[in-house]
């Protein structure tokens, strides 16, 4: 399978106590999905896949440990900081109407009153109730809310999300003009 055909439920954060076990960061809204003998495939940082069965889990710190068979030691668990804890595509469970997988939101455009704002590269969570759109605009990358108050319409078929963001949230994070920094070192 490729890549594409796989859908991250979860990011290995940091190896967490001495047996092996692992501390994730959920990406999906399901957190029951995991449970003893769920199987993943794991994505490592150079690329490749180790298929992973959950032998125990709980719940650490707003985030999720995991004990997976096989893995029994601290170095063994330090391979797996960092991979995407995937699953087949085919396997993912379906949504209710209005929700959406946060990888099928990455390679969207995004879209403010008509206006094309960029590509989303990314999608960033805990930093408030909603997770943030990384949006690759030209040079700059573009912090947006995926709230539900700024969407008027996704379309991922179209890979095409229309939104009306409220005045000014776009220039919040944009770079200063040449006017703007002159004024703010005191020139």
């Amino acid at each position: 399978m490729t890549s594409g055909e796989f859908v991250t439920l979860a990011r290995v954060r940091k190896t967490q106590g001495r047996r092996g076990e692992v501390a994730v960061e959920l990406h999906t809204d399901v957190p029951e999905r995991f449970h003893a003998g769920f199987k993943v495939s794991a994505l490592l940082s150079g690329g490749a896949q180790r298929e992973l069965e959950v032998d125990e889990l709980w719940p650490h710190k707003g985030l999720l440990v995991l004990k997976f068979k096989g893995i029994e030691t601290i170095s063994e668990a330090e391979e797996l900081v960092g991979a995407e804890l995937q699953v087949a595509r085919a396997e993912r469970r379906q949504l209710e109407a209005g929700w959406n997988y946060i990888s099928d939101l990455i390679g969207c455009k995004v879209f403010d009153g008509g206006r094309e704002v960029g590509v989303i590269a990314d999608v960033k969570f805990g930093a408030g109730e909603a997770p943030l759109l990384e949006v690759s605009a030209g040079k700059r990358i573009c912090e947006i809310p995926y709230a539900e108050a700024y969407l008027v319409k996704v379309d991922l078929g179209a890979k095409r999300i229309e939104m009306q963001l409220p005045e000014g949230m776009l220039e919040l994070d944009a770079p200063l003009t040449p006017e703007e920094k002159k004024h703010n070192s005191g020139g």
